[in-house]
């Protein structure tokens, strides 16, 4: 049995533990170590049965904890050569940090397989991750503009997926946000949208996902229980059950202890 628990999820932070066999990896460290560290703790995760931390881009609410979490452990940290160098520039990983550049080839960590994928974001060099993790697969998009042919063929498949719902577009387009601001989070190297998280879902059902988590939300301008209504009804309307056919979550803010197991 595989198990993910989302520990951070949103623009103040997103952290995701990975683990089966008793082995386990995160990706991205967004808040402090320190919290991160008690997240962990507060689901009973030991830290010392973290292998690695897969990185998916630059920006700090993923990488704000990534150097002192790594250094105080002892463990790699994976990513991109764009995030890498960008990583380094800005303070997010120095001369004690073992940091490791994912290849074509993916990385192999115990009873793991974890291969990166390109996302389209304003960053270096964004990227989600699919990991193989023997009797199942998972994969991890957020921070993407638009759903690209690779990314689908990624997600396609897996047993368990986290995906960005980050944006209701009516409560986008009315508020605070300055025009510019809400434009780029509109573009293809912005933010799904609720409506294009939701439009994706039924093929990723057809293709033999089966639990969902819309992650990424953000807090001026979308809600759970909108994300969650905007997943729910399209999936419905293409005939497919609930708790039957999949099943979906929205992952917290802070972790509330609550494991996604596939």
């Amino acid at each position: 049995m595989s198990k993910l628990i989302p520990l951070f999820s949103g623009s103040s932070g997103n952290s995701y533990y990975l683990a089966s066999g008793g082995e386990g990896i995160l990706i991205d460290v967004g808040r402090s170590a320190k919290q991160t560290l008690k997240a962990l703790s507060d689901n009973n995760v030991d830290p010392r049965t973290i292998r690695a931390v897969f990185v998916t881009h630059e920006h700090c609410d993923h990488v704000n904890g990534v150097r002192v979490f790594a250094n105080k452990l002892g463990i790699p940290v994976f990513s991109t050569r764009g995030t890498y160098d960008e990583m380094i520039k800005n303070g997010y990983a120095d001369g004690k940090t073992d940091c490791r550049i994912i290849g074509s080839g993916g990385v192999d960590l115990d009873n793991m397989h974890i291969d990166s994928f390109p996302v389209s974001h304003d960053c270096a060099e964004g990227c989600g991750y699919r990991v193989d993790l023997g009797t199942a697969k998972f994969a991890l998009a957020t921070d993407l503009g638009y759903v690209s042919e690779a990314v689908e063929n990624a997600l396609s498949g897996c047993n368990a997926v986290v995906i960005e719902s980050n944006h209701d577009l009516s409560m986008l387009r009315v508020g605070p946000y300055p025009y510019p601001l809400k434009r780029r989070i509109m573009s293809e190297t912005g933010h799904l949208s609720n409506e294009m998280c939701a439009s994706f879902l039924p093929k990723l059902v057809k293709s033999g996902a089966g639990r969902f988590v819309l992650a990424h939300l953000s807090k001026e301008n979308n809600m759970p229980e909108i994300a969650y209504r905007e997943a729910l009804n399209t999936l419905t309307a293409e005939g497919m059950s609930v708790d039957l056919d999949y099943t979906l979550d929205v992952a917290p803010v802070v972790t509330n202890g609550k494991a996604v197991l596939f």
